[in-house]
């Protein structure tokens, strides 16, 4: 005879700082769930940083519920140990119900209109489906790279750990996003060197006009526009974000003084082929994309001051340190002295355990502030899920919050006795 399923109310799916905040506002409200994490509780800080990785914004905004950040330095950026720390301090303090080591395999609905959840150690029931395994599932690496030659030791972002880690001789790295660039920074800095294929992130200051980049724009409210309100409206969710670094305290990244140091630039990698590498005629356009981003944000800082009658000692606009030659459009692999590639070229989201009607063309999941069309199915922890905030340690506990009122409602609404009992 076959045993019935234990029913649950709320199935998160997912054991990070969104599972975890989530998990924190339904006990606050006396919801019974269960959170389904298939490794341990917010283990990819600790698993998928590299050893010299830190926070790019300040301490002060790790606002996690109920976890407000309280050490020696609010303005300073956490290093990875540091990280960690926060975050099984968080655990303890939620205490969540929470499977770890239990991968959900497939969430369908049912006639009744609940839903049936297989997991690794058995199935259940569950009234409401709370994702919360963010959208960086799967590594992006171009087929391409199944034609480089095997003498070539090749590791995704995921997997950098530090120079030691790649064989000695000289490192491509692929991407120059948040990753990218930080990455290509930290093996420059050991000495390594780096050749960086330069895509089309921007970047913004560390500070400027003596205060962190990030405070301005909290004063200025940017951090508070929502996605409605943003001029990108949805688009903005596929932005890539801004390189800077917290690093030794904080600084820029700026991609043409390394130049000027010896790493070497590139544009776009478009393929490998025929024994070389082939790169696009992007470089300028990037590195000067970049650097309008920067000023302009520094500009729009110069209005708010100037309006708010803020005395604050002036600051010139960046002016380029060094400018690309003639494009590099092909390099010979053999005599490049490449030995390593790091490809810093993001991930794609895998949600194809939901049987659920809330994804658009890409995989992305439709939704209003995490909640999609599909009563009982939302989603919490992705980037400008609401805000800018939204995907990070300031804001994702606003967004459970929110996300959770409308979970009660719709539980209190339907079978109120769901509240009390699992």
């Amino acid at each position: 005879m076959t045993a019935t399923p234990r029913h649950v109310p709320v199935v998160v799916v997912g054991g990070g700082q969104a599972g975890l905040s989530v998990s924190y506002h339904l006990k606050q409200r006396g919801i019974a769930h269960l959170i389904f994490e298939k490794e341990t509780a917010a283990h990819t800080w600790a698993t998928q940083r590299w050893d010299t990785f830190c926070l790019v914004t300040p301490n002060w905004q790790c606002d996690l519920p109920g976890h407000p950040y309280d050490g020696p330095d609010p303005d300073g950026f956490m290093k990875k140990d540091e990280i960690v720390a926060y975050l099984a301090a968080f655990v303890a303090k939620v205490a969540p119900p929470i499977r770890e080591g239990v991968a959900v395999t497939r969430v369908t609905r049912r006639a009744d209109g609940l839903f049936d959840v297989a997991t690794s150690e058995g199935d259940c029931i569950a009234n409401e489906i709370v994702v919360a395994s963010g959208g960086y599932h799967s590594p992006i690496i171009p087929r391409m790279a199944e034609r480089l030659p095997g003498s070539v030791v090749q590791i995704h972002s995921n997997q950098y750990r530090n120079p030691a880690q790649l064989p000695e001789g000289e490192v491509l790295v692929v991407g120059s996003g948040q990753s990218g660039a930080q990455i290509a920074e930290d093996l420059h800095l050991a000495g390594r060197r780096v050749h960086l294929a330069v895509g089309d992130a921007p970047r913004c200051a560390r500070f400027y006009r003596g205060r962190d980049v990030v405070t301005w724009l909290a004063d200025m409210g940017y951090y508070e526009k929502t996605v409605e309100d943003h001029p990108l409206r949805d688009g903005v969710r596929d932005n890539t974000n801004h390189y800077v670094t917290g690093r030794d305290g904080g600084r820029d990244i700026d991609l043409r003084r390394f130049a000027t140091e010896g790493m070497r630039l590139y544009g776009v990698l478009e393929d490998y082929r025929q024994g070389s590498l082939h790169f696009r005629d992007t470089l300028k356009r990037s590195l000067d994309g970049a650097d309008r981003t920067y000023n302009g944000i520094n500009a729009a800082i110069d209005q708010h001051i100037a309006e708010m009658g803020i005395a604050v000692p002036a600051q010139a606009p960046y002016a380029p340190v060094w400018e690309p030659g003639e494009p590099v459009t092909r390099l010979a692999l053999e005599g490049s002295g490449i030995t390593s590639v790091v490809w810093c070229i993001g991930f794609t989201p895998d949600f194809r355990w939901l049987d659920a009607s809330v994804f658009n063309g890409a995989g992305q999941p439709k939704h209003k502030r995490g909640i999609t069309n599909e009563d009982g199915v939302s989603f919490i922890g992705l980037p400008w899920l609401n805000t800018w905030g939204s995907g990070r340690f300031g804001a994702v506990g606003r967004d459970a919050d929110y996300l959770v009122q409308v979970i009660q409602k719709r539980l209190g609404a339907e079978r109120p006795a769901l509240k009390f009992a699992v």
